[in-house]
């Protein structure tokens, strides 16, 4: 505990948000997540989706339910890609359906088809299993997608630093904004980092995952910023580590709340989703519960010690130039 943690700002203790050993822990903590993505990257790999990088959809009526795990092994067998599998039922007679979809630059031939057919039919002979509908899925469009979520997200990222530098102008509103950012691709790399881990393809839920967590992260950066500003005028002879101290102890109780009540919901929403079977949430529901945990702590630490930092090197450029 730093020095200032008995100093009473309005609400009682302050806490050390930005001494040197959490800026060590910053740095630390991001070099963790950094070599972890790379790790999953080469062990595990980085699985896209189809929508993005192009495939195969085919889909089996069945007379009986079949193994999800044992029909992957057959197809990937053929195919030698990745392949993901999902049940469910013919919306017209109400009978069982499994959908079989995976990557290709190609496509299916028709005897490559056949081939994978006969194959699912020999290792599940119970389920009569009679193809419904095949589709080759151009990735084309998936592309154009990606590139419009990047440039949304740029946008976005653009729009952030604009309204905080004018918002928070009295307090260094472009450095604060930047670090904003800062923190925002912080905690995008964690949900990132989860997805891979854990195996999760890279698809639609996870652009999902990046629009919420941008909006989660940046409310509670900009609900601290507030804080700092407001304590600027409450406190003008403190140090600038001591306001943003003070900001960041302020909201500390606030900022716990929000994300337990947050996180635990996505904890909920991820368990009962295992249970029941529906695991193509889950490459929605554990990227983001990483991802808002992430938010809450970039949102007291990332954000307010990078800018912090920066503050300090400015000033510091400032006086070796002999400018007042």
């Amino acid at each position: 505990m730093s020095k200032n943690e008995n100093t009473s700002v309005n609400t009682g203790k302050i806490y050390d948000f930005c001494s040197a050993s959490k800026r060590r822990m910053m740095i630390i903590i991001a070099a963790i997540v950094i070599v972890a993505a790379v790790v999953g990257a080469i062990v595990r790999g980085v699985n896209v989706a189809i929508e993005f990088k192009g495939g195969t959809v085919i889909t089996y009526d069945c007379a009986a339910d079949v193994d999800v795990n044992k029909a992957e092994g057959v197809v990937k067998e053929i195919v030698d890609t990745s392949v993901s599998i999902r049940t469910g039922e013919n919306i017209e007679t109400g009978g069982k359906q499994i959908t079989v979809s995976f990557t290709s630059e190609e496509g299916l031939t028709v005897d490559r088809q056949v081939e994978l057919t006969e194959a699912l039919q020999k290792a599940f002979p119970e389920a009569d299993m009679v193809l419904s509908d095949s589709n080759d899925v151009n990735p084309t469009t998936g592309k154009e997608f990606f590139l419009k979520c990047i440039v949304a997200v740029l946008f976005a990222a653009v729009l952030i630093i604009i309204y905080i530098a004018i918002r928070f102008k009295k307090i260094g509103g472009w450095s604060a904004g930047l670090c904003s950012v800062f923190a925002l691709l912080h905690d995008l790399l964690v949900a990132m980092t989860a997805s891979i881990l854990f195996g999760f393809e890279f698809n639609s839920n996870m652009v999902a995952v990046i629009l919420t967590i941008l909006g989660y992260s940046i409310n509670n950066t900009i609900v601290i910023y507030d804080r700092i500003r407001e304590n600027r005028q409450l406190m003008p002879k403190a140090s600038l580590n001591e306001i943003i101290n003070a900001g960041c102890s302020q909201s500390l109780t606030r900022s716990i709340r929000t994300s337990i009540t947050t996180i635990g919901t996505m904890l909920i929403v991820t368990i009962v989703v295992f249970i029941s079977g529906y695991k193509s949430l889950l490459s929605f529901s554990v990227p983001l519960m990483f991802g808002l945990i992430s938010g809450t702590y970039s949102s007291l630490f990332v954000a307010p010690g990078t800018w912090a930092w920066w503050m300090e090197k400015r000033s510091a450029k400032k006086k070796a130039s002999g400018k007042k």
